[in-house]
Parts: structure tokens; C-alpha cells; sequence
């Protein structure tokens, strides 16, 4: 054979070599990426921070239960998403039967998390690289719910809430927070990491309480209240009016002196009770001033006292309307 010859065949077997170990390099490559079973966690983590819940859906194979769907697709799934940060996929591990883990490491505002996908291998691709899918699961759920409200807004969409609670069908994992913000009744917001697919979450309450707006129409309608029961007091000279004050005495007031006044409102406090809205007793101070006469001894002096008195009142809370209806033991 000729020296020619040789170095043809040379160069031949090394180009040859060569191109078998690019094919080898490519296979890999394309199998660690493009066919691994983290490409098909990549693309479902695409389709969340996107808002497109039919296509994370549908790459999941997940089944929706029956629950609000409000959580599932548009600006309330990118909410849920958005807060994922520092994504760390591990490799797959297999759990047999063709299926394997694939973990995954992330934050949510900061607070360290875990994810485990499960997926199968369901064929071959190009003859050399593995089709995986997700194995078939249900849609995990929270449960929001709100003291005396109706509705709530959850990660930034209004969702009603029937009777104080609703449960809504999610994503995972994702970051759902729940708030309530109204005129007359707010919770400050409150969330939750939804970490996997079968476990239970934990359910978000919201904490509700009236605003200063209301408890300032019910001060003022308290003040107003009692203002014209100490005004209609003076002006009918009665020491027992209908009012939650009043004086007892034996000796003879004289005409046109007896005048009463305010001297401390009651502090406004409104509370849940049983399904509604209340108003704890309400305790304030009046001072009662006039001339009277003493029976015995014909003297004439001064009155000029301060009494306690306490009430109760009945709330309603209407659309546009708020109602305070006293209620003074006779």
C-alpha cells in the first residue's frame, strides 16, 4: 500500500472519528436538554410566568377540580409566578416503571423552597431520545376566607367570596396573596407559598376590621346622638331625661337652671359577632348643673355633678347607609 494510500485512509478514520464524536456530543447535548425531562419543567414554568394556564395545563396533564378557577390564567397566574427566583433543576432520579423526579430549588420573596415534578417516559424521539410527560395529577387548592365579607381581591383579581369563603383551584408552585380593601372594612394581606400538587395548603384568613372611615361615621353619629339628648334634656329641664344619663335627688330644683353637657364621648369599638357587625358598650361621663332647694332646711345651693352612664347600640350596614339606632334602658 502506498504512503498516499495511507495517509488517505488516515485522514478518512480520524474524519470519521471525529464525526462520530460530534454526533455522540450533539446526542447529548440535545439529551440533556431539548429531550430531558427538566425541558418539559422549563416549558410548564414558561407557560406560568407567561399567564397562559391552558398551555400550563395541558403540558402538566393536571385535572382541575371543583373549585374557583379564577387563580388559573391572566395577570392573577403571573402574579402567582412572578416571585419565583433563583431556579436550581436537579438531575432526574429515577423511581422505576419509567418515571423519574425531577427536583427543583427556588425562592419566594426570599424564603428558600422545594418542588418535586414527577414525569414518565412515554417513547422515543429521532430513535435516540426519550419523550417524557408529566405524570397525570389534580390541581391542588386554597381556601380563602373573610370575617363578615363577601369578597377579597387574590393576587390582585376581586373573587367573591359566598358566605365568607371560597376555595380556588391553583397552580404550583406560586405565591397567592389574599387582601381585602373597602371604605368601611379592610384585612391586611396575607399569603401563602403552594409548594406541591397533593398537599394540603394552608388556608388564607383574612383578618377583617372596620376602618377609621367607619368608625368615624359611627363616632359622630354617637356624638350627635348624645349632643341632642344633653340639648333636648336642658331644654325640657329634666333630670331623667331619655337619655343614658340622668340624677336623682330629694331636694327641689328650681325652674330654667337644670342644664346638662358631655364632658367624655365613649370610644367607638366595632367587632364580628356572630356573622355581624357590633358596637361594644359604650361608657362615657355627663355633668348635670342647676339651683335647688334643700327640703329640710330651705337652703339654696348649687348642683354640679358628674355621672357615668353607659348604653348600647344596635349597627346596620347597608350598601350606601350606615344606621346607629340606640338603645337606652328606660
Amino acid at each position: 500500500m502506498s504512503q498516499t494510500l495511507v495517509k488517505t485512509a488516515a485522514g478518512w478514520l480520524l474524519g470519521l472519528m471525529l464525526a462520530v464524536a460530534a454526533a455522540i456530543i450533539c446526542i447529548n447535548l440535545v439529551s440533556s436538554s431539548v429531550a430531558s425531562p427538566q425541558q418539559q419543567v422549563r416549558e410548564y414554568l414558561s407557560a406560568l410566568q407567561k399567564g397562559h394556564g391552558s398551555e400550563a395545563l395541558g403540558i402538566l396533564h393536571a385535572s382541575v377540580p371543583s373549585a374557583n378557577a379564577a387563580m388559573l390564567d391572566g395577570t392573577a397566574l403571573q402574579t402567582a409566578a412572578s416571585k419565583i427566583s433563583d431556579i436550581k433543576l436537579g438531575n432526574a432520579q429515577s423511581r422505576g416503571n419509567n418515571r423519574v423526579t425531577v427536583p427543583m430549588d427556588y425562592k419566594i420573596d426570599g424564603k428558600a423552597l422545594h418542588s418535586d415534578f414527577v414525569l414518565e417516559r412515554t417513547g422515543t424521539e429521532w430513535l435516540f431520545f426519550g419523550k417524557w410527560s408529566f405524570v397525570p395529577t389534580s390541581l391542588p387548592t386554597i381556601d380563602v376566607t373573610a370575617v363578615n365579607a363577601n369578597q377579597a381581591t387574590l393576587n390582585g383579581v376581586p373573587v367573591n367570596l359566598p358566605n365568607g369563603r371560597n376555595s380556588f383551584a391553583v397552580f404550583y408552585p406560586g405565591d397567592y396573596e389574599a387582601s381585602l380593601t373597602g371604605k368601611y372594612f379592610s384585612a391586611p394581606a396575607t399569603n401563602t407559598a403552594v409548594t406541591a400538587g397533593t398537599s394540603a395548603q394552608t388556608p388564607l384568613s383574612l383578618l377583617t376590621k372596620p376602618t377609621d372611615d367607619l368608625i368615624k361615621v359611627v363616632n359622630d353619629k354617637v356624638k350627635e346622638f348624645l349632643d341632642q339628648c344633653a340639648a333636648d334634656a336642658t331644654k325640657q329641664q329634666r333630670l331623667q331625661p331619655d337619655c343614658p344619663f340622668y340624677h336623682v335627688t330629694n331636694s327641689r330644683v328650681v325652674d330654667g337652671t337644670i342644664k346638662w353637657q358631655i364632658t367624655e364621648y365613649p370610644k367607638v369599638s366595632i367587632d364580628p359577632f356572630d356573622g355581624q357587625w357590633v358596637v361594644a358598650p359604650l361608657n362615657g361621663k355627663a355633668r348635670v348643673t342647676a339651683r335647688e332647694i334643700d327640703l329640710f332646711s330651705g337652703l339654696v345651693g348649687d348642683l354640679n355633678v358628674v355621672h357615668d352612664f353607659s348604653f348600647t347600640t344596635r349597627l346596620d350596614i347597608g350598601a350606601d347607609t350606615i344606621t346607629v339606632t340606640p338603645i337606652v334602658s328606660s
